[in-house]
């Protein structure tokens, strides 16, 4: 790209040398090392803060109904166990380690265990079927494993014939695996009681591999959803992860006391850096949900400062305040109405940065005293200060929605080849509708061709054993491509259009965007997902997967007969609700933006099924050849 493209699409890093937190930056924002504390690994900051907080509470797990507290020290000592058992068991510094396991502390150990001796952690998602495991642990050559159950460990037995480098597979859990014998097997306390027996032969082992991590050391390996193809292991160094503190605390600073709630999986990299990486450097709190069905009520009892979700949660909650309003009595209904009116006047000056006035403050305070504040509470959002979602496009309407009841939820740009923060929106300095600006030390550009591309220390140093795909990914002047379209306006505010590969060119030769209408279909609650159709075809059509519990409801309070979800899909009623959803949302596009026809994809889709990703967002390709016939009934019919 030339200078004078640079001078109008680019945006140049802020100033070096800002310190917030005690995280600090070295004068070249674009190479490394980063130092947070003094410290340029990640290892070397866990060792400074497990000493310096000792025993104060570094994280929660609920236990037999009660949340129970573990300090600094026990994280430290139980790191220390594993990564000097995985040395005792013959791990070499750059070994990979892969963890398949739901989201509890053990994970956090693991994680900083493996890598403060040098090891490279890989996590798979527990909805991976056996053949997926088999191959993200032959790709990446994993020599021990780690599986939290006796689920787990039936995916790695249903495929071992196909794996071939394991060399041992820790059980963290020996509930229903008392009796359970294989040679490559051993359970966790067994692999602590090595790592002691370690410890008590050579007491400085631990912190000697420790101080030998470097900032170029590959620390992390997180392979992509395989939307289209197979997942590729995409290396995360040190230089990368502690870039990513640095930089994202000067803009999203946390405080000492926050708590936080750890929901996602940990395997994706949004995920490790808000729960495990940034709290370390932040010294926050982190409360481990007890599974994915207890995240609401885990909220209401942990009720976090701040609150980092993909957008499918967002629109979890939303459609459930829905439901509620529903069932209410007509007063709630007033009032909820009453107060979301004073809610939204509010937040049209807030988002757009403005002074409120006096009486629309005023109107607000007094619906938030009496209404607001209280459904807040009962969601959980009660002592949110900054809330954040990322990782898949999110509606403009929803945004302002939930401005609208209280909760500063903002929004940020990601990917995993970038340590996955690229840009964010902050509380005071947000623009509805776009990603926000840069974090400190990015560099962004949009290329001559619209694409989405950046350069920093969050840019990763390649694909694992994939040359030839990293040198896809970057350009010759160094700047990674994201894949997206997108427009940087006077003010630095990146807005994403959509990704390259989606774009529709219809049979009149129109370029359409279908993210932005996939969007706004769902911004209404009985609406979950879709998939907008049309690539070479005449006219635009939709696939919908709707929201199962307010269609439920739909259904039921208008005595809709239905056995199932697929006979609640085939319903006219539902039919007719979901079509004139498409109507109202048709008003707002152009005609050949237009949907002319939809279906509803009748099954109810989890991340385990192959049309999802774990971060439940429809992979477009793969919807597109399963659901084949019933696309080319919208365009026959």
């Amino acid at each position: 790209m030339s200078n004078k493209h640079l001078d109008k699409n680019s945006v140049s890093p802020m100033p070096p040398q800002v310190t917030i937190m005690g995280v600090s930056s070295n004068e070249d924002m674009h190479q490394g090392p980063f130092f947070v504390d003094g410290c340029d690994t990640v290892s070397k900051l866990f060792s400074l803060r497990c000493k310096e907080l000792g025993a104060r509470t570094a994280h929660r797990e609920k236990v037999l109904g009660i949340w129970r507290s573990h300090s600094w020290n026990d994280y430290f000592d139980h790191a220390r166990r594993i990564g000097l058992g995985l040395v005792a068991l013959g791990l070499k510094r750059g070994d990979v380690v892969s963890i398949l396991s739901e989201d509890n502390k053990e994970w956090a150990y693991m994680d900083l265990g493996i890598q403060c001796v040098g090891g490279i952690a890989s996590g798979i998602y527990t909805t991976d079927a056996p053949a997926q495991v088999a191959y993200l642990l032959n790709d990446s050559t994993s020599r021990f494993l780690f599986v939290e159950n006796d689920e787990m460990l039936d995916k790695f037995l249903e495929s071992e014939g196909d794996i071939t480098a394991i060399e041992k597979v820790i059980i963290l859990e020996r509930d229903g695996l008392h009796d359970f014998k294989h040679p490559k097997s051993m359970f966790l306390d067994e692999l602590y009681d090595l790592g002691e027996k370690l410890h008590q032969e050579n007491p400085d082992r631990f912190e000697q591999e420790i101080a030998k991590s470097r900032p170029e050391d590959v620390g992390l390996l997180i392979y992509t959803s395989g939307t289209t193809g197979m997942p590729k292991g995409a290396m995360i160094n040190n230089s990368n992860i502690m870039f990513i503190i640095g930089s994202s605390l000067r803009v999203l600073p946390y405080f000492e006391k926050d708590e936080q709630l750890c929901f996602l999986p940990l395997c994706h990299v949004l995920e490790r850096n808000t729960s495990i990486y940034s709290p370390i450097a932040s010294k926050t709190i982190v409360n481990f949900v007890e599974s994915t069905e207890t995240i609401f009520d885990n909220m209401q009892e942990v009720a976090p400062d701040v609150f980092t979700a993909v957008p499918r949660v967002w629109e979890k909650i939303y459609s459930r305040v829905m439901l509620m309003i529903e069932d209410g009595t007509p007063f709630g209904k007033f009032a909820f109405a009453r107060a979301l009116e004073a809610g939204q006047a509010r937040s049209d000056y807030t988002i757009a940065n403005n002074p409120v006035p006096a009486f629309v403050q005023l109107r607000y305070g007094f619906w938030n005293l009496f209404v607001l504040k209280n459904l807040r509470r009962m969601l959980g959002l009660g002592n949110v200060r900054r809330a954040i979602t990322g990782a898949a496009p999110i509606s403009p309407d929803l945004l302002k929605w939930y401005r609208s009841i209280g909760v500063n939820l903002v929004e940020g740009l990601g990917q995993t080849e970038g340590g996955g923060v690229t840009t964010v929106n902050m509380v005071d300095r947000n623009k509805n509708g776009t990603v926000g600006q840069a974090i400190p030390g990015v560099t962004l550009r949009i290329s001559e061709g619209g694409e989405i591309q950046f350069k920093g220390g969050n840019v990763f140093p390649g694909y694992w054993n994939a040359p030839k795909k990293t040198a896809e990914t970057m350009t010759k002047d160094g700047f990674l491509r994201t894949g997206d379209l997108g427009s940087i306006d006077e003010d630095g505010f990146l807005s994403v259009i959509g990704r390259l590969k989606d774009i529709i060119i219809t049979a009149g030769g129109k370029n359409i965007t279908p993210s932005q209408i996939e969007n706004k279909l769902k911004s209404f609650a009985h609406i979950s997902d879709v998939v907008v159709i049309g690539d070479k075809r005449k006219y635009l059509t939709c696939l919908v997967m709707i929201d199962q519990e307010n269609v439920e409801k739909f259904a039921q309070d208008r005595k809709v007969p239905f056995s199932n979800f697929a006979s609640l899909c085939a319903t006219k009623e539902v039919q007719e609700l979901i079509g004139s959803i498409i109507e109202q949302v048709n008003t707002e596009f152009a005609r050949v933006e237009q949907i002319k026809n939809f279906r509803l994809i009748d099954i109810i889709l989890t991340a385990e099924d192959d049309e999802l990703t774990a971060t439940m967002k429809l992979k477009r390709g793969f919807v597109e050849k399963r659901y084949k016939a019933l696309i080319d009934q919208m365009y026959n019919s």
